[in-house]
């Protein structure tokens, strides 16, 4: 592609020079997938057992360190592999449109990875060091995703992956370091969590289906074909909110949880930002809109247990 288009393409993304470019990088979009699941999960450690903050604050760091990671991993791979472009809507844009150096991208995924580990150490010699074999899996998930021989993201198993090891693995470490136990319950309020997490790897995949299935990936938007995988994103909602309000109707979750209902305006706006034959351009609003959905719903489910350890209230 030439200069002009390069500069028409990143113009039409809104992408600026400088530290964005590197801000771009670590996707801070999909890094709520890592603060999320962090929150939840020491929130109803603190309601249950009470809150180590020390724990918390590295918790959280560790997390979204291994997200951004996986985000360059990301990056790196699908450049290697041939996949990105000075077109490619969606990526950090860092290597094909800001000229940075592939293995300084890849030395840095590295390196965030150290530092996760570091704090994993701390964690671990302040908690329990079998949170290491977890922590270490959740590492290799996150390099496998998009490196290896067969990554993850080129299967139908992506979401999944993503939802379970962001989500639910992530609640119930962040639960058990400040407990030292983990209930059945926390796995069960875990899942709408991780549903969610799942939906914003849908909805990228949506707006890459073409061009992923030109390259040969094989994710469940390529599958479902456009309008199906649109309606799978809805049922994945449906599916979320239902269990959220199951959940609050029987005391598993406090009655303030009702207000995580209030992010359904954002899931209905993914969703008409998805209807249609649309370009990748023209869906990143959708999006967008998805990872929103995410990360409301999750600062509110956490916020209502937060509300229900300051203001208990049952029927």
């Amino acid at each position: 592609m030439s200069s002009v288009s390069n500069q028409n393409m990143r113009a039409s993304l809104n992408e600026r020079d400088g530290f964005q470019v590197w801000w771009r990088l670590l996707r801070p979009h999909t890094l709520t997938a890592a603060f999320v699941p962090v929150f939840v999960g020491t929130m109803l450690a603190a309601l249950d057992h009470g809150i180590h903050l020390g724990l918390f604050a590295a918790m959280l760091f560790a997390s979204v360190l291994i997200q951004a990671a996986t985000n360059m991993f990301n990056e790196y791979y699908d450049f290697v592999r041939g996949l990105d472009n000075e077109n490619s809507v969606g990526i950090g844009g860092t290597i094909v449109r800001d000229g940075i150096r592939p293995r300084t991208i890849l030395n840095l995924a590295i390196g965030f990875l150290v530092v996760a580990t570091l704090l994993g150490v701390y964690i671990c010699a302040s908690s329990s060091w079998w949170v290491a074999v977890i922590g270490l899996v959740s590492m290799l998930l996150g390099y496998l995703y998009s490196g290896g021989p067969y990554p993850i993201a080129y299967t139908p198993l992506g979401e999944l992956a993503a939802g379970l090891f962001m989500g639910t693995i992530i609640i119930g470490i962040s639960y058990y370091i400040q407990s030292l136990s983990l209930t059945w319950e926390v796995i069960v309020i875990s899942v709408p969590v991780a549903i969610f997490i799942g939906a914003i790897n849908l909805a990228n995949n949506i707006r890459d289906r073409v061009g992923d299935a030109e390259n040969g990936r094989k994710t469940i938007a390529i599958l479902f074909g456009h309008h199906g995988a649109v309606r799978f994103l809805l049922s994945l909602y449906v599916i979320a909110y239902g269990i959220t309000v199951v959940l609050t109707a029987i005391g598993m979750l406090p009655i303030w949880s009702i207000f995580t209902l209030l992010s359904i305006r954002k899931g209905i706006q993914s969703i008409r930002g998805f209807a249609g034959e649309k370009s990748p351009l023209e869906m990143m609003p959708a999006m967008k809109a998805t990872a929103q959905t995410n990360t409301l719903y999750g600062l509110l489910l956490g916020i209502s247990l937060l509300l229900q350890l300051f203001f208990p209230f049952s029927f």
